[in-house]
């Protein structure tokens, strides 16, 4: 890792979405694991030509430094000093969330079950969650966005225009969570993926800061019987129309 003395929060646009991205509403998507989130969000900003954003990807990338520099989340003072000294930035480009540490595009790491469980871990901890909050938060100061993760309504910005939440019945979210590993090129079972997706969600709606819960305000949406189409056509109704 590089000895950088401060995290910087640069946010770089791709250039074909820099009109757009200034301009627009901030649409959230909240949900669990294997609801649909990605996929859903990355087709509602093409079909609003906005900025798609992944914050899972930000603590993912966070699970994946620690793992790098062997620090164990137990250890505040070293888990501290890492984060003081990480320089993490995001960019888009063509509709991607990419992150980079320490001037290491580290995007393609992060899709490992492994780095799955270990941002579960990582996400609970107020530290990590309090420094990763003004990179979010700037990025949706543009306008323009599509961002999804599991406290973008609630906690990331409560003063969204428009917000989702996303669920499934567990069988559903195993069956898609399956695909994804496959595809991606990781052998788990199905038994093991369920049993990973209930941890976290026990997780994410038990810890202390911003537990996953559909904002007060959200429009909540069950996807288990319904195509990406289908979801994205049911979210379009709700998004206002400027004039």
């Amino acid at each position: 890792m590089g000895k950088a003395t401060s995290v910087k929060t640069d946010i770089c646009v791709h250039p074909r979405h820099r009109q757009t991205q200034r301009q627009g509403f901030v649409v959230t998507i909240d949900g669990p694991a294997g609801a649909g989130k990605s996929t859903v969000a990355r087709a509602l900003a093409l079909r609003l030509g906005y900025a798609y954003f992944d914050t899972g990807a930000l603590y993912r990338a966070m699970a994946w430094g620690f793992h790098q520099a062997g620090i164990d989340c137990r250890d505040t003072s070293a888990m501290e000093a890492f984060l003081a000294a990480m320089d993490i930035r995001v960019s888009l480009e063509e509709g991607v969330t990419r992150t980079i540490i320490d001037n290491e595009d580290v995007t393609a790491h992060l899709r490992s079950p492994e780095m799955s469980r270990l941002a579960s871990t990582v996400a609970e901890l107020p530290q990590v969650r309090e420094r990763l909050l003004p990179i979010q938060r700037q990025y949706g100061q543009r306008g323009g966005i599509v961002a999804e993760g599991r406290d973008i309504g609630t906690r990331v910005f409560p003063e969204a225009e428009v917000k989702f939440f996303l669920e499934a019945d567990l069988e559903t979210r195993t069956a898609r969570r399956h695909r994804e590993t496959v595809q991606v090129g990781y052998a788990e079972t199905s038994g093991e993926i369920r049993r990973h997706i209930q941890e976290r969600d026990a997780k994410d709606r038990s810890r202390d800061v911003a537990p996953l819960t559909p904002a007060d305000d959200a429009v909540v949406i069950d996807s288990s019987s319904l195509t990406i189409d289908q979801v994205v056509e049911r979210l379009m109704k709700w998004i206002p129309v400027r004039p």
